[in-house]
């Protein structure tokens, strides 16, 4: 069986090995450091399954990222999930100019957020069958 890919997007390498160790069974992870990272890589032509991507990173930020995304022909329908430690984080996520698939709260729990990537992937596999 093939991993579906996740593409994650974060500059805090505690973070990213946590979800290394939390999520590299079951999926196939792709790590960037930072949103100019992850769409160099995009544009390279690969189409991973899911993004979860931090919002506070330096120079290009989760948002800007995000936003660049949803407004391209190409990712708009790929899920996004955000995680991120940011203060009201629920109020952020709800002013976005986009729509979100979910977000989680960093320090996360890592059984929520895999119930949270499923979640996401069991929602779009409805809606494609």
């Amino acid at each position: 069986m093939v991993k579906r890919q996740i593409l994650v997007v974060d500059d805090e390498v505690s973070i990213l090995k946590l979800l290394n160790f939390v999520l590299s069974v079951e999926y196939d992870l792709v790590i960037k450091t930072s949103g100019v990272e992850a769409l160099s890589w995009l544009e390279e032509g690969h189409s991973p399954s899911l993004i979860l991507s931090d919002l506070e990173m330096p120079y290009f930020d989760g948002s800007s990222f995000i936003y660049n995304l949803k407004i391209s022909g190409f990712y708009r329908d790929t899920p996004v999930i955000i995680l991120s430690g940011a203060s009201n984080l629920s109020e952020r996520v709800s002013q976005m100019p986009f729509e979100l698939d979910d977000f989680v709260e960093k320090p996360f729990n890592p059984a929520k957020l895999k119930e949270a990537i499923l979640n996401v992937f069991r929602k779009y596999d409805s809606i494609g069958s």
